[in-house]
């Protein structure tokens, strides 16, 4: 560590403020990612930095981290940091996302991020070489898990299309009609706060609604494993999320307890692929009809999925049809278990590295 330098964020990294989009640039389709504390947000033409960077959230969800690859647009809920010949820009993303930016919420109404509070951090990095050597290990493990989900993106819409062709477009008239809630169990989560960790061991973190699109974090709540075993989730379980942001996944994150407004679909007798893809198909008309309600959160109820209708193939198609995707589905499955493999691995080697426990030889 004798050759790491003492320094802070504020001089190694400086955050930049976001900016309004121009009324006419404002989330038009375009080739430029717009940033917000979330992520992505939008496309437009017109970009703010003209090169790589990274965006730090600072209204909302505070301390969010994003690396954009090309030239990209932070909004004014934003902070950003672009390339300098002084320091690595791959190794500043993963450095930033190491030291806990998310835990500096401001006591405000609206949650935010100081900057002045964040730039006097105080840091220990490595010469340029040994910063740009890190990089390179973690972004390999995060090079991998983007090819995982970019090959599982492809599968569903494989899966997908096959399944419009059999059921939609060349459905034979002999099929059974039957409602949704008659292949699958729907089994509704916790109220996860009734059942608090009793200590560090027997605990695991909560799957709520918001963890679907952004995986579970430090943030996530904790619960007992002290529950019935069915609302244990784990990597390729169906979860179906029927309240406020209404959406079918396939789970590919750690074990974690399921909590209210999430259904958990199974099945003893359907194929997997056969009650997640009608799940899937019947989504548009769930989401019109929560949107339509008078409620401030929409949601489905138990009727909804007795009113969506499927159609229930001889017992021997059904086989048939399941020689042809299972092994789409099985690839997918398997794929979430190596992102989650990788992921651990990732965020273990992680605060090794930034804090030197781990060299590497350059």
């Amino acid at each position: 560590m004798n050759e790491w330098n003492k320094t802070t964020v504020g001089i190694f990294c400086p955050f930049t403020y976001g900016k309004s989009l121009p009324e006419n640039y404002r989330i038009n389709t375009g080739d430029v990612p717009v940033y917000g504390s979330n992520g992505i947000v939008g496309f437009h033409n017109e970009a703010l930095a003209q090169e790589p960077g990274i965006v730090i959230g600072r209204k909302g969800t505070v301390g969010a981290v994003h690396y954009s690859k090309k030239a990209f647009w932070a909004i004014d809920t934003a902070f950003y940091v672009v390339s300098d010949t002084c320091r690595d820009l791959r190794y500043s993303y993963y450095l930033l996302k190491s030291i806990g930016l998310e835990q500096m919420n401001s006591d405000s109404a609206v949650p935010g991020l100081n900057r002045n509070a964040a730039h006097e951090i105080e840091l220990n990095v490595p010469p340029l070489a040994e910063q740009k050597a890190i990089a390179s290990v973690l972004s390999s493990l995060d090079d991998k898990i983007d090819l995982l989900h970019r090959q599982n993106a492809t599968l569903e819409k494989i899966a997908e299309t096959i399944f419009r062709q059999w059921f939609i477009e060349e459905a034979k008239d002999g099929w059974e009609t039957k409602p949704l809630s008659f292949i699958a169990d729907f089994l509704n989560g916790l109220a996860c706060q009734k059942y608090p960790p009793k200590n560090d061991v027997e605990k695991l973190p909560v799957l709520k609604i918001k963890d679907l699109s952004n995986g579970i974090s430090e943030n996530s709540d904790w619960a007992s494993t002290k529950v019935k075993p069915e609302f244990i989730v784990t990597v390729g379980d169906v979860i179906f999320a029927w309240s406020a942001s209404l959406m079918v996944k396939i789970w590919n994150g750690p074990d974690c307890i399921l909590n209210q407004h999430l259904f958990k679909v199974t099945s003893t007798k359907y194929p997997k692929w056969y009650y997640y893809l009608w799940c899937k198909h019947h989504l548009a008309v769930f989401i019109a009809k929560a949107a339509s309600q008078s409620t401030t959160m929409g949601h489905i109820k138990r009727r909804d999925l007795d009113e969506a209708l499927v159609l229930e193939p001889k017992d021997a198609e059904l086989d048939e049809m399941s020689e042809i995707i299972n092994p789409l589905f099985n690839k997918l499955v398997s794929n979430y278990k190596k992102i989650k493999t990788l992921t651990v691995f990732r965020d273990t080697l992680l605060p090794k590295l930034m804090s030197g426990e781990v060299r590497i030889k350059t």
